[in-house]
């Protein structure tokens, strides 16, 4: 019972933090606070700890936060760019200390401690003193190639003293600069960034260069790649380097003997990161010595030699005016609280999350309560609770909403769970947030149909389902004619519309907005069925034994193809010209490793993640423990536990020099 509960909880954590991640790094529009999203992922680390047959190849703790934009070409960075891990307090920075002591034997430990700069990761590539490629982090193994835009801020050498290097930073907009924009961009009717990190990285991944040259971005660089290869002992001594070769580097950093001094330092700097001029959301720390990095090691997310510790929120009090409801594309019900105008973190915040009516509840929180309202890396804000000792006495409990707020038909909670849900299958909202979701550029990325022009769309009842985008040509003449549209834009709206017909069936999949089904599993169902026919008739337990996609999912995703009405727009869709087959990038292949399953251990010459997409392409499955159904265990240098398993399982151990011979052999 108890790990069924973990399961299902487990589930529910994954996919708000893949969708948190997705908000952060692709949509620069980040929905929740750097709190909620820490507490989500410790809470999933946890049940992972405690449950390892839950960890799964995509779980958010598994792989380095982030996603690449497919507006760039992508490139593969030579070595990974981790994340780090995270502390919040004096009791986890002395937990990280024991380890690092326990791990390198010293009974004193020196570090170098940074300011953690709130913007966008980058590295730069130099080859033969000249700048060749400037990349982004991406997900950390494939990054964006911005090299045109990153020449264009001026901190950044083109040439340097030093024929090869490799070195990374963080692209960043002082609060002068992050002001002057907004101004601009009132000025010309455009809408505000909402902080200086959102801005730094819009303008860093814009297409048009000419934009970035004039928005004045910044770069701190921090990060020596291959340090120690050349002779530098210290991170102290790395950032000197890079200072040497005319980088600009953060001149806030100390060196601090122990870890007594870490804390006095982020004590000091924890009062001053308001005056800084730019915008921080924590301190790096990082183990002085680059010698002890490989004793000290990695895991497969993040170096064991660094930490960064995260400032606690900052809260603000103000009154609360009104709590309201809104529903999204799958009926769920969230609650919006709307304040008076306060100042978080630099920037004005009239409104905010409440999540759902028992985190209301429980809280007591009501109309006309002075609220605590907390803004963690200054990104969209949430209530936290009503200030105590100033609440009116004849101030009415708060009462959840009985109906929807678009059709006032009766909310339902499913199987007791917290949330309430519209199921209501024509409720106008719905219908409008799936349209969104089915136009988004993760799904059918159809461009130019926007949230406000499918709203305008559905009102005039011109756009009620995904199959009536595809027969908007019909109302051409009075579409034409409507406000802020035009024959271009119409024109230009038809043909992002039409293109994508020719989608790949993971990209429908993910567009339907079957519940449960993210990018990455819609992505595994197309590779595993080829067809939408071949998924339409499979059974719950065919579709729950595949790795990777559970009961849960399974149960979803056979529940929506029998409901009638999708049966009936799919037939709809088919009949428009619709694909619905997988198109593998390189089909020829795509069986070479069919029903291989493989797991990889060790250190070897490339990411693992590069090895896992090359088996997945050549259609074999990547699992991340060793079974009795493992095919090939792949293992680099000090594989650890998962080769001791397979030499006791019996399963083949191959090199990466083998895996090359067998590569070969069966083309």
């Amino acid at each position: 019972m108890a790990f069924e509960k973990a399961k299902n909880h487990s589930l529910v954590l994954k996919e708000k933090l893949k969708k948190w991640n997705y908000e952060y790094y692709v949509n620069d529009n980040p929905s929740v606070s750097d709190q909620e999203y820490d507490q989500a992922m410790q809470e999933l680390i946890a049940i992972e700890q405690q449950y390892s047959e839950l960890i799964t190849i995509d779980s958010p703790t598994q792989r380095v936060s982030g996603e690449v934009s497919e507006k760039f070409n992508k490139y593969v960075h030579t070595s990974p760019m981790l994340s780090l891990g995270n502390a919040f307090n004096y009791d986890d920075l002395i937990h990280f200390d024991e380890q690092i002591k326990e791990l390198t034997g010293l009974s004193e430990v020196e570090y170098t401690c940074e300011l953690k700069i709130d913007g966008l990761s980058i590295s730069l590539v130099y080859e033969q003193h000249l700048l060749v490629m400037g990349v982004t982090r991406g997900d950390g193994i494939i990054g964006e190639d911005v090299t045109v835009n990153i020449k264009k801020i001026k901190s950044i050498p083109l040439r340097i003293d030093q024929p090869n290097l490799t070195v990374r930073g963080e692209v960043y907009l002082s609060i002068e600069e992050f002001n002057n924009i907004n101004e601009e961009r009132v000025k010309n009717g455009e809408p505000k960034f909402s902080n200086p990190r959102n801005a730094a990285s819009g303008t860093l991944r814009q297409l048009d260069s000419a934009i970035v040259a004039k928005r004045n971005l910044n770069a701190f660089l921090y990060y020596y790649v291959n340090a120690a290869q050349d002779g530098i002992q210290s991170q102290k001594t790395a950032l000197q380097r890079l200072e040497q070769l005319k980088f600009k580097t953060n001149p806030e950093y100390r060196y601090c003997p122990n870890i007594a001094a870490v804390w006095v330092y982020i004590q000091e700097y924890g009062s001053k990161r308001h005056q800084l001029g730019y915008e921080i959301d924590g301190i790096v720390i990082k183990v002085n010595n680059l010698n002890l990095y490989n004793r000290i090691g990695y895991t497969a997310k993040n170096p064991k030699w660094a930490i960064a510790y995260k400032f606690p929120s900052e809260v603000v009090v103000t009154n609360l005016l009104n709590i309201f409801p809104s529903v999204g594309r799958t009926g769920r019900i969230t609650y919006n609280a709307i304040f008076e105008p306060v100042l978080i973190a630099g920037t004005v915040v009239r409104a905010a999350t409440l999540h759902n009516a028992d985190f209301i509840t429980e809280r007591d929180i009501r109309i006309g309560d002075t609220v605590q309202v907390k803004k963690a890396g200054d990104i969209i804000p949430e209530v936290i609770n009503y200030v105590a000792g100033q609440r009116q006495i004849k101030t009415p409990k708060w009462q959840e909403a009985t109906n929807c707020p678009e059709c006032q038909l009766l909310l339902e909670r499913v199987d007791g769970k917290v949330d309430q849900y519209c199921i209501n299958s024509i409720c106008p909202k719905k219908i409008t947030r799936g349209l969104e979701h089915y136009c988004s550029r993760n799904a059918m990325n159809i461009e130019g149909v926007s949230e406000k022009i499918i709203e305008r769309l559905f009102k005039l009842g011109y756009l009620k389902s995904f199959s009536d985008l595809y027969q908007l040509e019909q109302y051409r003449s009075k579409i034409i004619e409507l406000e802020n549209f035009g024959d271009k834009s119409f024109e230009n709206m038809i043909n992002s519309i039409n293109n994508s017909k020719n989608n790949s069936l993971e990209r429908l999949l993910f567009g339907l907005g079957i519940r449960h089904v993210g990018k990455k599993t819609a992505k595994l169902l197309a590779r595993q069925f080829k067809t939408i026919d071949n998924l339409t008739t499979i059974k719950i337990e065919q579709l729950a034994v595949i790795n990777d996609i559970g009961s849960i999912v399974a149960a979803s995703v056979v529940n929506y193809f029998a409901t009638p009405a999708k049966q009936q727009e799919l037939a709809l869709l088919r009949k428009i010209g619709i694909k619905m087959e997988y198109i593998a990038s390189n089909q020829h292949l795509i069986k070479k490793f069919e029903n291989y399953r493989f797991v990889i251990t060790g250190v070897l010459s490339k990411p693992r993640e590069y090895f896992k997409e090359l088996f997945e392409s050549y259609g074999g499955q990547v699992s991340e423990s060793v079974s009795a159904k493992t095919t090939y265990l792949l293992a680099g240098s000090d594989a650890g536990n998962k080769l001791v398993k397979a030499q006791k399982l019996n399963v083949k151990i191959i090199s990466e020099e083998e895996f090359k011979q067998l590569l070969n052999k069966e083309e």
